[in-house]
Parts: structure tokens; sequence; C-alpha cells
């Protein structure tokens, strides 16, 4: 038990820090996927490889116990929409990239759904709170949405840009 208060770290930052190649690389995603610092993609990758790890200790297992893990980490991956099939096996999840957990962030999602112009303005308007998830305002740009509330990112009913949308729609019709 810890101070609800402090919260801890959930990420794990790199062994190296100084590798030419991955800080381009870092810098390249940062900047595609409008991430604030390289914390945000630092998060993305740990939870990656604890996913992985965790898909590396089902080889250990018996075949009726690897089966049945496998089949509930598939399940839970493919709901949080990281696997795009739902009868995947170890090797897709070994070879999962850090960008199928970066796609699933809301700020990726607003954007590519199109309530934003650009990924910053994404992030701005996330923060802000004009965006909400099944009606309930998220502030969080570094949220991951899962496959199901996909369909239910709008803005959030009282924010500005939901009124201008909905004259905007009075006006055409």
């Amino acid at each position: 038990m810890g101070d609800p208060k402090k919260s801890r770290r959930r990420w794990e930052s790199p062994g190296h820090p100084w590798i030419k190649s991955r800080l381009e690389r870092e810098m390249e995603l940062v900047g595609t996927y409008g991430l604030r610092n390289k914390r945000e993609l630092w998060i993305a990758e740990t939870m990656l490889r604890r996913v992985k790890h965790l898909a590396r200790s089902l080889l250990a297992l018996p075949e009726d116990e690897r089966e049945k893990r496998l089949n509930q980490l598939v399940a839970r991956l493919y709901s949080m929409g990281i696997l795009s099939t739902a009868n995947a096996t170890i090797t897709d999840i070994l070879s999962l990239s850090t960008e199928a957990v970066l796609e699933r962030r809301l700020q990726t999602i607003v954007w590519k759904k199109g309530l934003a112009k650009t990924i910053y303005q994404a992030r701005q308007l996330i923060v802000h709170g004009h965006i909400a998830v099944r009606g309930r305002r998220v502030t969080s740009p570094g949220y991951l949405v899962s496959r199901e509330d996909e369909k239910y990112i709008d803005f959030y009913p009282i924010s500005s840009y939901a009124k201008a949308r909905t004259a905007e729609t009075t006006q055409v019709s």
C-alpha cells in the first residue's frame, strides 16, 4: 500500500540513453503522434513490453493452461483494440509495435475521426474538456480507448464545439 496521492511511475526509461537510432525513432514517434514528451512514449513502450513479457511467459506453461491464458490475453488485447484479430497467436502478440498502442490513444482517435484538424489540436481539445467518451468528459490525451468505446467519442454536449456543430447542421437543413 502506498499513499494514493503519490502515484507510481508507469514507465521505464531506456537503459542506454544515447543510442542515435533510438533517439531518432523516438523523436519521429513523438512528432507523428503529437506526444508532449518522451515519457508518454515510454509509457506505451513499457505497457507493450509487459504484454510481450506475459506472452513469452505463456510458452513455459503446459499446453492446456497456455491455451486458456492465451485466449484471455488475446481477448483483452482485442477489446483494447491493440490486436486487429480475435484469433491471434503468441507470435502476433510478440510482433506488436509501439505504434499499435499509440494508435489507441484518445488523442490519435479524435484526430482520425476528424473532430480536430491536427493532432495537436486534438490534444488541446481533450485537455480543455471538449471531448467525451460515452458522455463522460475525458481530459487525458493518453487515455486508451477500447474498441467498444471508439464509436462513442464525440464532443462534450455543453462544449462550444458541439454547439457550433449543431448550429451548422441546422443552417444546412
